[in-house]
């Protein structure tokens, strides 16, 4: 499931012009998988948090705006921490959360996409197959 995250950031916030240039070249791959393990925590507490895997489901079918501001704080401490990244870029990736959160969802619904899978979900997020979310995002 990261490595499927992982692709998403380098996609979608490696193709966006005002993070890319405020990223060092020797940093990117850093960035982007602190980026990825910053959405996979959030999303684990999303399922496991109070609103469980409903929560899950809806947050995301609605462009992930309650898991992008649960994530957001987060990250912005971290690549501001680790990386030294300025505000206007960690505003950009922030900003840049709930398409790549959507395109999350749209690669989960997608039932020519099996790179993520409510079975995988439920395995990766959960810890345990299936976890529940078989048929969560047909």
């Amino acid at each position: 499931m990261f490595d499927q995250i992982l692709n998403l950031v380098k996609e979608h916030i490696g193709n966006n012009p005002d993070i890319a240039s405020a990223v060092p070249a020797e940093r990117k791959d850093e960035v982007h998988h602190e980026i990825a393990s910053q959405i996979q925590d959030g999303l684990k507490n999303q399922v496991s948090g109070a609103g469980g895997a409903g929560g899950l489901l809806s947050a995301l079918s609605g462009g992930g705006g309650g898991i992008s501001n649960a994530i957001s704080g987060g990250l912005v401490s971290s690549l501001t921490s680790k990386f030294g990244l300025p505000a206007s870029a960690t505003s950009a990736i922030t900003a840049a959360l709930p398409g790549l959160l959507q395109k999350f969802a749209h690669k989960a619904n997608d039932p020519n996409d099996n790179s993520i899978t409510a079975d995988s979900l439920g395995s990766s997020l959960l810890g345990k197959a299936g976890g529940g979310l078989s048929g969560l995002f047909k």
